[in-house]
């Protein structure tokens, strides 16, 4: 069996972006190795959720560890940053954020777990982060560096399938959702998130393991709340929207489509 190294930026990232893949992989004898490399110590949270005292990083913490064991993970690791906050906040320029992190140092970081774990794969975010958060755009930008020190054999970028996100916002309605494409007349002019479907090498079907995402989901509770509307959806929409993770294999032949992280490696 094969051991998968996943790159994160904070805990609750592994959940939404590649959960299904991660629960898939452990089910199937994988080794599954999570690493963050932030505690996510300035996302939002509502007020009074925290205990008096409790900061914020130290739920997350909790709360990703309880994610990985739903996942099934065998290893959780912090790569030691902080996190850099949205872009152009102040909290990018604090020396110990992610985002002021230098490549090659922060990549020695996680190289080393991955030589550790003789990482067959490891898995980081498109050039863009996804969404363009500073923290998820240096998950690529060191991971890629990581990969090269450790001669990780393959490297997945976790992404968005934007296509298929634009086809779901259009039918919507036939689920019972309400969402901000209601006052969007162009989704495709407006949804940015992700690559569009040709970029995408391999598509992993989650739908076996979506259970185990959702319950991961709703591990992050600081993060993701019951009424959010990625948990408050139907569960034909949640199936819709989440029975796939898509990804983008570094370094794939043109053309390349595979559903499988683990295709060509030795068994």
């Amino acid at each position: 069996m094969a051991t998968a190294v996943f790159f994160h930026a904070h805990p609750d990232d592994e959940a939404i972006a590649t959960g299904g893949t991660m629960a898939k992989a452990a089910a199937a004898g994988h080794r599954v190795v999570l690493v963050t490399a932030t505690k996510g110590e300035h996302g939002e949270v509502a007020e009074g959720f925290l205990e008096p005292g409790e900061a914020l990083w130290e739920r997350r913490v909790r709360e990703v560890k309880a994610a990985a064991d739903i996942l099934g993970v065998h290893r959780n690791e912090f790569l030691g940053y902080v996190d850099s906050g949205m872009m152009d906040t102040p909290e990018n320029n604090a020396a110990e954020s992610f985002w002021q992190a230098d490549i090659d140092e922060a990549g020695e970081r996680l190289a080393k777990i991955l030589r550790e774990e003789h990482a067959d794969v490891l898995t980081i975010y498109d050039p863009n982060g996804n969404y363009g958060h500073p923290d998820h755009i240096q998950v690529h930008r060191v991971g890629r560096r990581a990969a090269e020190l450790a001669n990780t054999p393959k490297v997945y970028e976790a992404t968005i399938n934007r296509d298929h996100m634009i086809e779901l916002l259009k039918r919507a309605h036939e689920y019972g959702l309400e969402t901000p494409a209601d006052d969007v007349p162009n989704p495709e002019e407006a949804f940015e998130l992700g690559m569009p479907a040709e970029a995408i090498t391999t598509t992993v079907d989650v739908r076996d393991h979506l259970d185990s995402k959702r319950n991961a989901m709703a591990a992050h509770a600081s993060q993701i709340s019951e009424t959010s509307f990625f948990l408050a959806m139907p569960r034909d929409a949640f199936d819709a929207a989440w029975g796939q993770e898509w990804y983008i294999l570094h370094g794939a032949a043109p053309g390349t489509k595979e559903d499988d992280l683990f295709a060509g490696l030795p068994a």
